[in-house]
């Protein structure tokens, strides 16, 4: 099987043993899950749930230029929040990236996720 690391400026360097993306049998695309930091500066970025979502979402679509795709390509996503209760506020950033066809998706709350952020997104795309 076909395995390629996917790495990009235009998105937050891996803080660990991971990578930003692994394209797969030619076609797949499994990115790591992304929280709001700067690509830049590896700082957080947004104090609320929908600047964060904004961020991850910048990010996602950085690591998919760097595969060749777009959001359009992406069929699953997993959506990591720290607190339940900030769904809605995230639903109606995410809804502006998937705007037709969306793909399928699942949440999970009441998370401690790294560095203390609101959202964490990973997702997996069709090329």
């Amino acid at each position: 099987m076909e395995r390629t690391v996917i790495s990009t400026n235009n998105a937050p360097a891996a803080i660990g043993p991971y990578s930003q993306a692994i394209k797969a049998a030619g076609q797949f695309v499994y990115l790591a899950g992304q929280i709001p930091l700067d690509p830049e500066s590896g700082e957080i970025v947004g104090e609320t749930i929908e600047e964060q979502t904004h961020q991850v979402l910048r990010n996602i679509q950085g690591i998919l230029q760097a595969a060749e795709a777009k959001l359009g390509n992406v069929v699953k996503t997993t959506v990591f929040l720290n607190d339940m209760t900030d769904f809605a506020a995230m639903n109606q950033v995410y809804a502006q990236y998937f705007t037709d066809n969306p793909p399928a998706r699942s949440a999970v709350g009441g998370l401690d996720l790294p560095k203390g952020v609101k959202v964490e997104i990973e997702c997996v795309a069709i090329i």
